[in-house]
């Protein structure tokens, strides 16, 4: 009985992207400060919702919440509040536009990813190829130890993803800042998605 592993790796570009717009304010009122939070939400939204399309650009609200700010004496001197949108989708042209042209928020973070579709593609075909490995190196190790060739007996496989050169990008962008090129797409690179796949088994030789 031989063990033996064999493995398939594939490297594609990183096909999806999601964009944090984010906004704070800050006062001496929790409502006030709410109330302002949720205009620039909603006017944000208001040039967002028109670019929808499935798959290609898709908006959801992100955190929202104000909070007690604190003086020095213990006591609540004020409150701070922060919000989010979120852009996520394929077409990183029409996302990175529209986060320039929603202007009562900026941009935070940015981040590319491979999407649900493409890592299982991604994963099926290196699968195959790690299992034509695998068939290759048995047939290989048989002839090697002068066997006619072999019978699998148990057999494992196992995948591991990771992001090669992973994209995360924050911008100091105030509204202000943003409104003034609100027509230019932000420049955006993606980078590379990596998928391996481990096959691993024993096989008795014959």
């Amino acid at each position: 009985m031989a063990v033996i592993s064999a493995s398939g790796q594939l490297d594609v570009p990183q096909d999806w992207l999601t964009m944090t717009l984010t906004v704070s304010r800050d006062g001496g009122d929790a409502s006030v400060v709410q109330t302002q939070l949720r205009q620039a939400v909603d006017a944000a939204m208001a040039i967002a919702k028109p670019q929808v399309a499935t798959k290609q650009l898709e908006v959801r609200t992100g955190s929202f919440g104000v909070f007690p700010r604190h003086g020095s004496n213990g006591k609540i001197a004020g409150w701070q509040g922060t919000a989010e949108l979120i852009l996520e989708g394929h077409d990183f042209l029409r996302i990175s536009s529209t986060a320039g042209k929603a202007t009562s928020m900026g941009v935070g973070n940015v981040a590319f990813s491979l999407s649900r579709e493409a890592q299982q593609k991604l994963e099926s075909e290196a699968q195959s190829m790690a299992i034509e490995r695998f068939k290759a190196k048995a047939a290989e190790v048989a002839k090697g130890f002068g066997f006619a060739g072999y019978t699998l007996r148990e057999v494992s496989v196992s995948s591991a993803g990771q992001g090669e050169r992973p994209v995360y990008a924050r911008f100091q962008q105030a509204p202000m800042a943003a409104s003034v090129a609100s027509d230019a797409p932000l420049p955006l690179e993606a980078g590379k998605s990596q998928v391996t796949v481990t096959v691993s088994g024993s096989v008795q030789l014959r």
